[in-house]
């Protein structure tokens, strides 16, 4: 996964907290146990400071996932450790909402507060 394919953009209104939500119900990345994939669906909610993330970019970052062998509480922490990292938001959560496999599904949720 490359952090450095995330873009940002100036926030027009960095006075003013306002939440952006994101949300990509086609996530896909592998099981590193398996090899078998993993489907998803990742929600990013931040409210962020003097940039925001350019949606295109983040798209592209998604992608990097498709082959990649990693655990569920491992997408969703790296996922915010890259946003955080790209944007610098007041604060960030990230969700990630599995599809079942073997009869059972998760969800991660991970959070970022700026002022920690």
């Amino acid at each position: 996964m490359k952090r450095e394919i995330l873009e940002v953009f100036d926030n027009t209104y960095p006075e003013r907290d306002y939440t952006i939500e994101i949300v990509n119900p086609e996530f896909t990345s592998v099981c590193p146990k398996t090899g078998l994939p993993d489907f998803g669906t990742i929600t990013v909610s931040y409210i962020p400071d003097r940039t925001c993330i350019e949606l295109k970019s983040l798209k592209y970052y998604f992608l990097e996932f498709r082959n990649a062998g990693i655990f569920y509480e491992n997408v969703t922490n790296r996922i915010l450790d890259d946003l955080v990292a790209a944007c610098s938001p007041r604060s960030m959560t990230v969700r990630t909402e599995w599809k079942a496999r073997g009869g059972i599904t998760e969800t991660v949720t991970v959070s970022h507060n700026a002022s920690n």
